[in-house]
């Protein structure tokens, strides 16, 4: 989904600035991440760094037609699996226009929370639980449901929604002031 008028609606309503030199910051503060071509400041909040994403544009829209951009404002911690809008355009046609409509708000609500963990699940956290665990672990989502976790590789860290569908963190560990985000690359679905 292109960059729509209702995303930058939300980034106006959020009362975002561009950050001049945004590269030249990132490189001054210990713990900034690059996503979407923009700077993840680990002092702002998640809302405020996604906003800046160019890669997750859909996402942004969609917390704000879910109505959850007050609590991802709140103070957490929460750990956030954030599809790419790569992920979300692989959907079949028109299921993200049709989950955006003001009909669809409880089903989208479901659909965000699941791909959120309360607490500060960084990667290396994800990691011991799925050791401790055998080689997977549960994960409890806000909208009550699980996701599995595993690793493929040595390294990456794969997450199973209740569907059997598998998405691959691509990024780790973008620490925000109230919680992580771990961007993915498919869209779960509970």
């Amino acid at each position: 989904m292109k960059k729509s008028l209702s995303a930058l609606a939300f980034v106006a309503l959020l009362g975002a600035t561009t950050v001049q030199s945004a590269s030249a910051q990132a490189k001054m503060t210990p713990g900034t991440v690059m996503v979407g071509g923009e700077a993840m400041y680990p002092s702002k909040t998640i809302v405020e760094n996604a906003v800046n994403s160019k890669d997750h544009t859909t996402l942004v829209a969609a917390v704000k037609a879910a109505g959850l951009v007050e609590t991802l404002q709140g103070k957490g911690p929460f750990t956030v699996f954030a599809p790419t809008n790569a992920a979300f355009s692989a959907l079949p046609a028109g299921t993200v226009e049709t989950l955006v409509k003001p009909e669809s708000k409880a089903t989208l609500t479901k659909i965000l929370t699941y791909h959120v963990v309360a607490g500060n699940m960084t990667s290396d956290k994800i990691m011991a639980a799925i050791k401790a665990g055998s080689g997977t672990a549960s994960l409890k989502t806000v909208s009550g449901g699980t996701l599995k976790a595993m690793m493929n590789g040595p390294k990456n860290i794969v997450l199973q929604d209740e569907k059997g569908n598998v998405s691959t963190i691509s990024t780790y560990d973008v620490l925000q002031s109230n919680g992580v985000i771990h961007v993915i690359d498919k869209v779960l679905m509970p």
